[in-house]
């Protein structure tokens, strides 16, 4: 298998194979299978965030208690999931400063194998 550094742009829901292609976030080093998983979570983001402009042009609905905000929030988690995973140690050093990483879980994960 082999390893390709791939650039994340977060902000655009892009990928790029080359560092002066457009400005990026992340640098990631994937095998080449991995790359779909990260346009498939782009792609859903986009679906998702389309629904999300038409539900906020109904008022009556409160956004707080809408399920695809909800269904955003798991995609990105998974996104930058997959950015730790794969990313250089300042991604990694980035995602672990969200609100949202638990570095528990992983560890617990790590002991039962």
């Amino acid at each position: 298998m082999t390893l390709s550094k791939v650039y994340i742009s977060v902000k655009n829901q892009q990928l790029y194979m080359y560092p002066d292609e457009s400005p990026w976030e992340f640098e990631i080093t994937v095998n080449r299978e991995i790359i779909p998983v990260f346009r498939m979570l782009f792609n859903q983001l986009d679906s998702v965030e389309i629904s999300n402009f038409w539900r906020a042009h109904i008022p009556i609905k409160k956004y707080h208690f809408d399920k695809e905000n909800d269904q955003y929030d798991r995609r990105m988690k998974k996104l930058y999931a997959l950015i730790h995973e794969f990313g250089d140690e300042e991604s990694k050093q980035f995602v672990e400063q969200l609100p949202y990483f638990t570095p528990r879980r992983r560890e617990t994960v790590e002991q039962k194998y």
